[in-house]
């Protein structure tokens, strides 16, 4: 499921796989992928399950089919390393859609331009549209509202018993929102809530706004 949210008079639906819809571009926003990195730590001698690979493709495929956009864009760090076996399933998989896709150069993100724009993708260093602009790592400009990746964001909540979970969370302030990381082989990064901040958290099967 989705929770639909308004932004700087723009409207998102932010889904609990981590993607997020905007609406009136057609477009889902995804960040920090890192396909790749469960082969990379395999060839590095980590005991690490080759399905990994799979359900990130599983996942695209899954929202892709829900939103039917006409846009997809990574917001950076879509490959964790340089080209491993994973490429030649990345090229099938881009090779099989009918959609523009695009990335936002990450710091991970080492693999050459030309071998995505090969393929048919659109890089880019900073994408602006309108009031908002859109990149890898959080960026503040005066007047624009920013989305970005990056941070993996999750928050501490505290429950009866003194019980701590930390769950990924879309994390909005008024400068922007960065979004989850995507990929599931992936750590979280523990953010502190502010006032007037807006926390997004998913919750199992849901996204909920904190209170």
């Amino acid at each position: 499921m989705a929770l639909k949210v308004t932004l700087q008079d723009q409207t998102f639906q932010l889904h609990r796989s981590g993607a997020c819809y905007w609406e009136e571009q057609d477009v889902i926003l995804l960040a920090d992928v890192h396909l790749g990195k469960s082969a990379h730590f395999r060839k590095h001698g980590m005991a690490v399950p080759s399905q990994a690979d799979d359900q990130e493709y599983d996942k695209l495929n899954q929202i892709i089919e829900e939103f039917q956009p006409s846009r997809l864009w990574f917001l950076g760090d879509l490959f964790h390393s340089y080209k491993n076996t994973e490429w030649h399933f990345f090229e099938q998989w881009m090779r099989s859609q009918e959609i523009e896709i695009a990335l936002v150069m990450g710091n991970h993100d080492v693999i050459s331009r030309d071998s995505f724009e090969q393929l048919g993708m659109k890089t880019y260093d900073v994408l602006h549209m309108g009031d908002l602009f859109l990149t890898h790592h959080p960026e503040e400009i005066q007047g624009k509202y920013n989305i970005a990746g990056h941070v993996h964001p999750s928050v501490k909540l505290q429950g009866i018993g003194r019980q701590k979970i930390k769950l990924s969370c879309f994390f909005c302030t008024e400068h922007g929102m960065i979004l989850p990381a995507f990929g599931d082989f992936t750590g979280t990064y523990s953010l502190p809530p502010k006032k007037g901040n807006r926390i997004f958290v998913i919750a199992d099967d849901e996204v909920v706004e904190l209170h």
